[in-house]
């Protein structure tokens, strides 16, 4: 939600401007996080265009990371912010970074933070990625938070890439595959089953069933493509909603042989988030809810926010997240260890390095394993097709001769 606001700062100035919040009680959180005194508060109405992402480009990870680590470095050879997002502006090649930037400037030219400035860009920097540009504002360190983030967001960047890259090629093979069938259906095997059914006499069981079908995908081809289609997109409208989304998340981490990767991924990212956010100085509770909306899995998100409010209670890290299968004994071991040792954001960062090489294996033994699967599949067909069609015309053949 969009806010606009009228506030008084240390100086007493008046200050305009707009703040972007889940919420009233986020925006006002924000504003006084900020040194900001709020005089008025009105949430502004969104226009059409402002509710859709596809009517511009996008932000990639990687743009993110270049931006983070040359913001950082200019900073830390003393250029000022506003200076050091106008040298930015005549590098940055993504059209839709360069509007950010742009803005950026504009609201700090108007007196507002970095920090702020960035929170009316959610779409761009996360919650972790705003907290930590604040830590750095109030503690003098804004490059060393910047350098972090971006160590951060490089590490998340060639996770994601490799389980991309691992499954690329089972998924163009798989869709390749579809396609060819539906060629194969629709111009092929019509003629093919047209000399079965001339031949006469009485066809093999598989031959029927495959005229069937051939008749049914030549006749009726669009209502399947639309059944297809419709299918996804119930699925996907269903996903969004709260129960929907809720049964999703549970079946990534509760379906054989893809729960495992799954859970190791969910379990880097929060390692590797709490260790950012402990590092850049950020308090543990705040840190936790922080995680509690990156994590992108409903289940995580509630165990982590039971567990800040058991952290509000005085209990540790370690016995806020024990007893819940999601988390292994060894993260709650080794958090221990962590809280023990005065070294938490060290020991996250080890587990989570080892989780995210865990995910590594575990994506390239799945895709090993695919590859013979797809060929058994791919044999069963072609076998089928070879004994409804050619074997029958055979046969005509050898009756005939």
């Amino acid at each position: 939600m969009k806010f606009s606001y009228q506030a008084r700062n240390k100086e007493g100035q008046i200050k305009r401007g707009i703040v972007v919040a889940a919420g009233a009680a986020q925006a006002e959180q924000l504003l006084a996080e900020n040194d900001l005194i709020i005089i008025d508060l009105q949430q502004q109405a969104e226009s059409i265009l402002e509710r859709f992402t596809f009517f511009g480009g996008s932000v990639g990870q990687k743009d993110l990371v270049l931006f983070s680590r040359q913001l950082a470095t200019l900073i830390a050879s003393r250029v000022p912010i506003l200076q050091s997002l106008r040298i930015l502006e005549s590098q940055i090649d993504n059209r839709s970074l360069l509007n950010v930037i742009k803005d950026l400037v504009v609201s700090i030219e108007n007196g507002e933070s970095f920090s702020l400035a960035l929170s009316k860009h959610p779409k761009v920097f996360t919650n972790i990625y705003i907290s930590l540009v604040r830590s750095g504002e109030v503690t003098g360190s804004l490059n060393k938070s910047l350098t972090y983030l971006a160590d951060q967001l490089e590490k998340d960047y060639e996770l994601r890439s490799k389980v991309k890259g691992a499954l690329t090629y089972p998924i163009f093979v798989v869709g390749t595959l579809g396609l060819v069938g539906i060629l194969m259906f629709k111009f092929v095997l019509p003629k093919l089953t047209e000399v079965l059914k001339s031949q006469g006499g009485t066809l093999p069981t598989v031959s029927v069933v495959l005229i069937y079908i051939t008749d049914f995908f030549d006749k009726f081809w669009w209502a399947v493509l639309v059944g297809v289609l419709g299918f996804i997109l119930a699925v996907r409208f269903y996903i969004f909603t709260g129960t929907g989304r809720y049964q999703w998340d549970m079946l990534k981490i509760r379906l054989p042989i893809i729960n495992d990767i799954f859970k190791k991924i969910y379990l880097a990212r929060f390692a590797r988030n709490l260790a950012t956010l402990v590092a850049g100085g950020i308090p543990i509770i705040q840190a936790l809810k922080i995680i509690s909306e990156v994590i992108n899995n409903t289940i995580y998100r509630d165990i982590i926010v039971n567990a800040s409010v058991k952290l509000a209670d005085g209990k540790s890290i370690s016995d806020a997240i024990s007893g819940y299968k999601e988390f292994p004994p060894i993260v709650v071991q080794m958090v221990k260890v962590g809280e023990q040792t005065a070294s938490l954001d060290d020991i996250l960062s080890k587990l989570a390095t080892f989780y995210e090489k865990e995910v590594d294996a575990k994506v390239g033994t799945l895709t090993t394993l695919l590859e013979p699967v797809i060929m058994i599949i791919l044999g069963l067909g072609v076998g089928a097709l070879v004994a409804g069609v050619l074997l029958p015309i055979y046969n005509l053949a050898s009756t005939v001769g």
